[in-house]
């Protein structure tokens, strides 16, 4: 067994990849890696608070190793934070990072060219699956996930909130990704076989957010830690909070 563990949003695809790895049994994930921005303690581009974030790991059976990095950190600064954490889980005899990503060749070739750096390996269990048959399988396994996210270029607000389902699906306008794997939508996943116990939450308002432009460009791996890339700039944010 491959002691492992994995990047973890919150979301419906980091929860599907722990599920694919369990059905495998070829890695041991021990471990939740999540990176919060440190002046609100909240995931970033899913916006879900630590509070829910632990309820998740203890749910899951999991330890949760939380990164709080301040807004709109360089790359640089980003890399020299996250590779002192992975020397410290190498170092615990970890071998493998898990990632949630099935389509983005560019972000999957940065995390593993970071990885080999330290001697890691990344595992992408959902890679270059077909993502209408993936959210679908998802649904079917029995996992529930609610729309925390909504990227308004592309998707209504009205989006968000809704439980993940096939009437969903549905409803997606045809351009729209059905595991929003171009940022479409971000999700937060709160049962399921793999969960002890449901994670109880609350909704509380609607956040509307609009960022700055950069000069970034699209695809400029720092923003997929960070803050939305320059061609998103507003979105919709639902604000969960512990029940």
């Amino acid at each position: 067994m491959k002691k492992s563990f994995l990047n973890w949003s919150g979301g419906k695809d980091a929860l599907f990849a722990l599920h694919t790895l369990k059905n495998q049994k070829d890695f041991s994930i021990e471990k939740l890696l999540t990176t919060f921005n440190s002046e609100n303690q909240r995931v970033n581009m899913h916006g879900l608070p630590l509070e829910l974030i632990e309820q998740q790991a203890e749910s899951l059976d999991l330890s949760l190793e939380p990164i709080f990095l301040k807004p709109n950190i360089p790359l640089e600064e980003y890399n020299l934070m996250m590779n002192q954490h992975l020397d410290k889980f190498k170092k615990q005899g970890f071998t493998h990072s898990v990632f949630g990503d099935i389509l983005l060749a560019d972000l999957k070739k940065y995390r593993e060219t970071q990885l080999q750096k330290i001697g890691m390996k990344a595992v992408f269990p959902l890679w270059g699956r077909n993502t209408l048959e993936l959210i679908q399988e998802f649904i079917e396994a029995g996992y529930k996930a609610m729309v925390v996210v909504v990227n308004n270029q592309v998707l209504d607000e009205s989006f968000c909130g809704r439980i993940i389902d096939e009437d969903f699906i549905k409803d997606l306008p045809a351009e729209v990704d059905p595991c929003g794997e171009n940022g479409e939508f971000h999700t937060f996943v709160f049962d399921g076989p793999l969960f002890k116990n449901p994670v109880l939450f609350k909704k509380g308002k609607l956040v509307y957010k609009k960022y700055q432009p950069s000069n970034k460009k699209k695809n400029d791996q720092s923003d997929c830690y960070k803050e939305p890339n320059n061609w998103d700039t507003q979105f919709t944010f639902l604000d969960l909070k512990p029940k």
